[in-house]
């Protein structure tokens, strides 16, 4: 228990591996190790040819597989109670789904027998059951119904065109469009099974085909209307057929058949309570009882000895011939009107099957080949299609009775066909006088497990709005725009989920957990804590063409930097630090005219008396202007012009100093001397400057980020599985526009798949090395730490810590203190504009913002070092 309860834990030491190290670690083996020359591959197929073939065939027909292995003492006895039981519900449901193709009910038990036979040696699966379904009947019948309408078929009398419709005529048209739809939908099968395309029916997710088949089951409800009410409504075909056939119906419904309807009552009524009996007792019985078998038995005695059809015209089955119809070639000119319903059979039977056939070999711990159930469906629907047979998949409710009877191998599928084939050679005529509103009663009872799936919606809102969505608009789409269109229409919406998915992904900036070397998104983790310098940026989806724009637009945003006006800005710094060069230039040009007036200066005054008095330096001139420097360079000023000597040390910046002890009043003469050259610079350059370089910060905070915040940028790339030229070419850029302003790009994380793909794509240079690429997150934050100076991650203490997008706020006392500096500074400005002593106003607030610049420099640094963008 303490070592349950004890953490694991691991620590790695090692080199930061980035891609190039990574390669010589790993031992990365060639393109050519990988992938073998042609020659090579046709002496390995010479070599292996004869092995290969034998697995080929037992691969292709899994038959001889397990069939040598099969034991009739452990499988026989299992596998014939299943199969008996499965062909007992093959007869009603084949003859009821007939009608649901359009078709006479003999066609349905044909659909029943030959395809099973035939997956029988293909398919690899061992419970699903192979036959008519209630999805597949109705596409089949839309495809009848609009090539073979009723109207085509009315007899004619003379000249006269009678209502009465040549039903044996229109029986045969009808059973060579299914034939003909059938066959190429079972060689599309094949075809796409040959070439490995047995992932398409991933594209059909479950939401996707729960969606369709509810709404195939409301197609059959309308199509088994007329049935159970005895009316006989126009047919409609193409997109809102059901809502046309629908309201048909209801306008009919004054005129309905009441000892059908009766009859249909009373068999749904039956029906229901006889499977909900059956469901009750389920643990206890052995074999479920044969409902549908019985009430159909039960309905031909109480018809053929009540005569329904003739007393109270009641439909029935009819004739039924006896024996085995010999096989056809279908039409192949009706081949190019069926082909996009052929394409629509074949998808959805596959992804029916195939997610029967899967669910199936979890349960019970076997493998079912995608592939090989493809080819194997194609060809049940080929060989059956030249035996007049309607497109066939597996059956939900079959597979389930052939499962809870205890089927061991495809051998109960024998059995199943048995039972038909018994029931076409002899029992076949004595179902005659079976009404038709009893098998429509069976289906409709039948699809009852379809409209729970309703139930979904609820499950979908709770779990994912983005297959609710889905699902609602394949049941929508299905409903309008009938079987065919409404399937491409779901498939084309599928898609486009995932598309938008992956084209608007979810991009965050990553933290590290402290004292771990794991990386996660700082918004949604309170422990995340962000490297200083380093933005880690992730997008949750692979980059590629459809979001490789958003991808740069989202790293703009994250990282906080606008290239273009970052690049802008540098780019007037660039000419600001020009100008201030020739301002430099020309100011050495002036001091040096300066010296020289300086030195003529005190040639003139060396012809006058001089006397020194107190240690300071007197001097008279002609017009009475006295001039006294004492040992600190100070000025005193009497009566009279001011004439300056220049006995005063020099200033770093190589202007004379004039100012002494600050006095605001003093510095009148210092810049005058300079108004006189025409100098601009101030006296408190320092402090100007310091101002000066502030405000640049704050102007440039304006365009996002300051550069010196953030240095290095790295891409976590571990989501992406492959990139294409046009996300190449968006790297491309990335990592040239953010080098114009000093800020390093990296990747980390990425696959060797999508390395390689970037050397395809010339994503390398000489700029762009593989040392930019980084085996995790880590390591590339350790090598962008140490590349800069740092050499470990900053420890954070839990109350010290804050999230580095918050920004924080200065005190009161700061705002306080900074508005009365502006207000000395305003005041200060007007009584000297006004003082009529002084002529140059703007000199003199350059002179007292002397006085305060330490003052000023001080709490403005005091609002730089937060970095805000704006107050």
């Amino acid at each position: 228990m303490e070592s349950a309860r004890r953490s694991e834990r691991f620590r790695v030491e090692r080199d930061v591996l980035d891609e190039l190290k990574l390669e010589e670690v790993t031992q990365r083996k060639s393109y050519a190790d990988i992938h073998s020359s042609l020659s090579e591959q046709l002496k390995n197929a010479l070599r292996c040819n004869i092995h290969y073939l034998k697995q080929s065939i037992v691969r292709r027909l899994p038959v001889l597989y397990w069939l040598p292995k099969y034991s009739v003492w452990d499988y026989g006895m299992p596998d014939l109670i299943s199969g008996i039981s499965v062909g007992i519900m093959h007869l009603p449901q084949g003859m009821a789904y007939a009608l649901l193709a359009s078709l006479p009910p003999v066609f349905g038990l044909y659909s029943s027998l030959y395809p099973a036979l035939v997956y029988f040696f293909f398919g690899t699966s061992r419970h699903v059951s192979i036959g008519t379904f209630t999805v597949l009947s109705i596409m089949v019948g839309s495809v009848t119904e609009r090539l073979a309408p009723d109207v085509d078929f009315q007899k004619v009398n003379g000249t006269n065109i009678t209502a009465e419709v040549d039903v044996t005529a229109r029986d045969s048209y009808r059973v060579q469009v299914a034939a003909a739809t059938t066959v190429l939908g079972g060689l599309i099968q094949v075809l796409l099974g040959v070439v490995k395309f047995g992932f398409v029916g991933t594209y059909l997710s479950e939401p996707l085909v729960r969606a369709y088949t509810t709404a195939a089951a409301a197609h059959a409800v309308v199509a088994q209307l007329k049935y159970i009410f005895g009316v006989s409504p126009t047919r409609f075909s193409g997109p809102l057929s059901l809502v046309y056939t629908l309201k048909d119906v209801c306008s009919l419904l004054p005129n309905t058949h009441l000892p059908t309807l009766l009859v249909s009552v009373v068999t749904i009524v039956l029906l229901i309570a006889a499977k909900e009996l059956n469901s009750f007792l389920s643990s206890k019985l052995p074999v479920p009882i044969p409902v549908e078998l019985i009430t159909i038995v039960a309905g031909t005695l109480i018809s053929s000895y009540a005569h329904l059809n003739t007393n109270y015209t009641i439909s029935v089955v009819g004739e039924i011939p006896s024996g085995l119809s010999s096989p056809s070639v279908p039409d192949v000119n009706l081949f190019g009107e069926v082909i996009g319903d052929a394409f629509a059979l074949a998808i959805v039977g596959y992804a029916i099957t195939i997610s029967l056939g899967k669910t199936f070999a979890l349960k019970h711990g076997y493998k079912v080949d995608s592939n090989q159930e493809l080819v194997a469906l194609g060809l049940s629907n080929t060989v059956g299609g030249f035996f007049q047979c309607f497109s066939v998949c597996s059956s939900m409710s079959r597979s389930l009775i052939q499962d809870t009877t205890g089927v061991k191998t495809q051998m109960a599928g024998v059995a199943s066909s048995l039972i038909v084939l018994v029931t076409i050679l002899k029992l076949g005529t004595l179902f005659q006088d079976l009404p038709k509103a009893v098998l429509s009663a069976v289906v409709f009872v039948n699809l009852k497990g379809m409209f729970k799936q309703y139930y979904d919606i609820i499950t979908l809102w709770r779990s994912s709005k983005i297959d609710l969505v889905v699902w609602l608009v394949t049941w929508v789409s299905t409903l309008l725009l009938n079987l065919d269109l409404g399937l491409a229409a779901s498939v084309t919406f599928a898609v486009f989920t995932v598309i938008f998915r992956t084209q608007l992904p979810t991009y965050s900036v990553l933290g590290n957990i402290p004292g771990t070397e794991l990386y996660v998104d700082i918004e949604m983790h309170r422990e995340a804590r962000g490297i200083p310098g380093v933005t880690i940026f992730r997008s949750s989806a692979t980059v590629y063409f459809a979001n490789a724009d958003l991808y740069l637009e989202a790293l703009k945003e994250k990282s906080g930097l606008n290239i273009s006006k970052m690049i802008i800005y540098k780019r007037r710094q660039e000419a600001k630090q020009k100008r201030r060069e020739r301002r430099a230039e020309r100011r050495a040009k002036r001091q040096a005219k300066r010296e020289r007036r300086a030195q003529r200066a005190a040639r003139q005054l060396s012809e006058f008396s001089v006397e020194e008095e107190g240690g300071c330096w007197r001097d008279t001139s002609i017009d009475r202007t006295v001039i006294v420097e004492d040992e600190q360079g100070g000025t005193e000023r009497e009566n009279g012009t001011v004439f300056v000597i220049p006995t005063t040390p020099r200033t770093p910046d190589g202007r004379w100093e004039y100012l002494k002890g600050g006095d605001p009043d003093c510095t009148s003469l210092g810049w005058m001397s300079e108004l006189q050259d025409g100098d601009t610079t101030t006296l408190g350059s320092s402090s100007e400057d310091t101002l000066s370089q502030d405000l640049e910060r704050m102007s440039l905070g304006s365009l996002g980020k300051w550069t010196w915040d953030i240095h290095s940028i790295i891409l976590d790339l571990s989501t992406a599985n492959f990139i294409d030229t046009v996300a190449i070419k968006t790297m491309k850029n990335i990592f040239q526009d953010f080098s114009e302003i000093d800020v390093d790009v990296y990747m980390a994380g990425c696959q060797a798949s999508v390395v390689e793909q970037l050397e395809h794509g010339d994503f390398f240079s000489e700029k762009i090395t593989k040392r930019r690429l980084f085996a995790s997150v880590h390591d590339a934050v350790l090598h962008c730490l140490n590349h800069r100076g740092a050499t470990t991650i900053p420890r954070y203490e839990p109350s010290m810590v804050r999230p580095a997008n918050i920004q924080v706020s200065f005190s009161n006392a700061t705002f306080i203190c900074l508005g009365m500096d502006m207000l000395w500074l305003t005041n200060k400005y007007l009584k000297h504009f006004f003082d009529y002593r002084s002529c140059i106003p703007a000199r003199n607030f350059k002179a007292f913002m002397q006085t305060r610049g330490k003052t000023l420099s001080r709490r403005n640094n005091e609002f730089m070092q937060y970095q805000f963008i704006t107050f």
